[in-house]
């Protein structure tokens, strides 16, 4: 089988903690020019913005020029641009370091910032936040934690270490510990480890249980009640890392974590900026044996869930203090 070759370094630097994108020309293109396959593939850039950006000079080529509007078109070779990020609403809460080393950034991630770009959300996410913060161009997440899911998420300083780190999450040699907050069902007995084979489908925003081989298994125990908010705070121990897995099992179980705009039922989104009532699901805590250094690490979050330190205000959706998220 032939190797890939490896993509040229970009030319372009960062922009906003954000890579510029990388176009690859098809080794079986008909195209005869650089612009008449960008037009081609880019068809969500809108009429006449490939023109533009060409006559500005926005497009380069691996060495970093300005790619010329009737540049032929050469199979295999690449250009790089900076798409325009949408415009984004700033999550007002911050992201907290909770450790840092040559290796390795462990951060506190609150409520409603993405872990990574992707769609409408760019520039307010975690990996831009940092890469800007800490001036680490090349950092990398090694996980994903849901957008509405606050707690720690762990990233990567070099690349070439990435991948140890992501086999870690990927042979499941990661500890997670993750707190919630959800209804108090005195019939429902605890602690259980739940079983179940949980399916996503492409372009649906729900995940749900299916018959078949068990793919996700929970862990969920009870730590208190609030019998006057009908409440309870529960510790939830994945042994698996399926999407939305914890919310699922929450769910199937008949106490669905609160704040949860997917499940039981899809609600109805959200004005952007309207940060009340968030999700009361936090990742804990993260501890494995570091890949590199062989050190054992063991990191928690420090946040709260509001719905168990403040009910009132998180049932009237009122937004808590950054300090809280």
């Amino acid at each position: 089988m032939r190797r890939r070759t490896p993509a040229p370094p970009p030319p372009l630097p960062q922009r906003d903690g954000i890579d510029p994108v990388r176009v690859r020309m098809p080794a079986d293109g008909a195209w005869s020019t650089v612009r008449d396959y960008l037009v081609a593939r880019l068809t969500g850039a809108g009429p006449g913005a490939i023109d533009a950006m060409l006559a500005s000079g926005l497009i380069v080529g691996a060495d970093g020029r300005p790619v010329a509007p009737d540049a032929a078109y050469a199979p295999g070779t690449h250009v790089w641009f900076h798409r325009e990020p949408p415009a984004e609403v700033p999550v007002p809460f911050p992201l907290t370091v909770v450790h840092r080393d040559e290796h390795i950034v462990v951060a506190d991630k609150p409520h409603f910032l993405a872990t990574t770009p992707r769609g409408s959300h760019v520039t307010e996410t975690a990996l831009a936040r940092l890469r800007r913060d800490l001036g680490i161009p090349a950092l990398s997440a090694a996980h994903r934690l849901d957008r509405l899911t606050a707690g720690l998420v762990l990233f990567t300083v070099r690349p070439e270490e990435r991948g140890a780190y992501q086999t870690l999450f990927r042979d499941r040699r990661v500890h997670k510990e993750y707190e919630a907050v959800a209804p108090y069902d005195p019939a429902l007995a605890l602690p259980r480890t739940v079983r179940s084979r949980i399916v996503k489908g492409r372009g649906s925003l729900t995940a749900h249980e299916v018959a078949g081989e068990p793919n996700a298994v929970s862990t969920v125990e009870l730590l208190r009640t609030r019998p006057e908010h009908g409440t309870a705070r529960y510790r939830l121990l994945p042994a698996t890392g399926q999407t939305h897995q914890l919310r699922v099992h929450m769910n199937a179980l008949g106490v669905p974590i609160l704040g949860d705009p997917l499940y039981p039922v899809v609600a109805p989104p959200v004005p952007p900026g309207d940060f009340g009532r968030p999700l009361q699901l936090l990742a804990r805590e993260l501890a494995f044996t570091d890949p590199v250094t062989g050190a054992r690490h063991r990191f928690r979050s420090g946040r709260t869930l509001q719905a168990w330190s403040a009910y009132p205000e998180w049932a009237a959706g009122r937004s808590p203090g950054p300090t809280a998220r």
